[in-house]
């Protein structure tokens, strides 16, 4: 079995769990009522035009996640996509995730390739804590226009509070693909190798990137939070073998940037 199905099997068994096990009230749909939250906000960052890309630009992202609110949540990190925690007892986290993905032209560098569409992916996330002081999360997730494959990321962060308002976090991330994603984003069939000049690459799957990220956090009133982010990865497997990396891109990817969040408490 491969990577992306074994981590989709244990995300999809959380996630099914998960409604009876946050249910508070009666009837299939009890536990929607009681004291929830939801957290927006927007990133504003520096990163690669593209996955395995060597040039950058500047972009801005948003941020939105939503649950029932239970213990205060340990910690949460700007690479946690937008969520609904159907689990959240402090601890422990499980439930529903979505990204939203950007078109991709076929201008400059990616010159002769099929345009990838705009889209999202949607799927499961599991977080816990194997310490006080260390949150591991993973996602699996299922594109949707954009491409036909799956994606899973793992993130484990070390934090340690400075002072009662800053924060300090990082750790390692890797993330899996399946070949469809691969295919999508770093494939290049025989008439797009003779329009764009590149190699012809049929990707398979497999792992995608490793690396390292590091944040410091500001909680500027209870509410209210800001942060300042790096983040490194290099391209692995199928993503390094693309001759659009090779030829054109770098599999060193950089990320620096500023986010801020807020968050709302309401009832159900």
């Amino acid at each position: 079995m491969s990577p992306v199905w074994k981590i989709s099997v244990a995300l999809a068994i959380s996630t099914l769990a998960a409604p009876g096990i946050a249910r508070a009230g009666d009837g299939p749909f009890g536990w929607l009522s009681g004291d929830w939250y939801l957290t927006v906000g927007a990133t504003g960052l520096v990163a690669p035009d593209f996955e395995g890309a060597k040039k950058y630009m500047l972009s801005a992202q948003p941020i939105i996640s939503l649950g029932k609110a239970g213990p205060e949540a340990r910690f949460t990190s700007r690479n946690d996509n937008i969520s609904l925690a159907l689990v959240d007892d402090g601890g422990v986290r499980a439930g529903l995730t979505g990204k939203f993905l950007f078109s991709r032209s076929s201008d400059d560098e990616l010159k002769g390739l099929d345009p990838v569409r705009w889209g999202g992916e949607v799927g499961g996330f599991f977080e816990f804590y194997p310490t006080d002081w260390m949150r591991a999360r993973a996602e699996l997730r299922h594109g949707i226009r954009a491409h036909n494959g799956f994606v899973a990321d793992i993130a484990v962060d070390a934090f340690y509070d400075v002072t009662p308002t800053v924060r300090i976090s990082g750790g390692p991330r890797v993330s899996f693909a399946s070949a469809n994603y691969f295919d999508a984003y770093y494939g290049v069939n025989a008439q797009e190798a003779v329009a764009s000049g590149l190699s012809q690459y049929n990707p398979g799957g497999g792992l995608k990137s490793v690396g390292l990220g590091g944040a410091i956090t500001w909680k500027v009133t209870d509410p209210m939070t800001a942060s300042l982010f790096g983040e490194y990865s290099r391209l692995q497997g199928p993503a390094a073998d693309s001759s659009l990396v090779r030829e054109r891109g770098d599999r060193n990817q950089f990320m620096v940037g500023v986010s801020t969040t807020y968050r709302f408490d309401f009832k159900m």
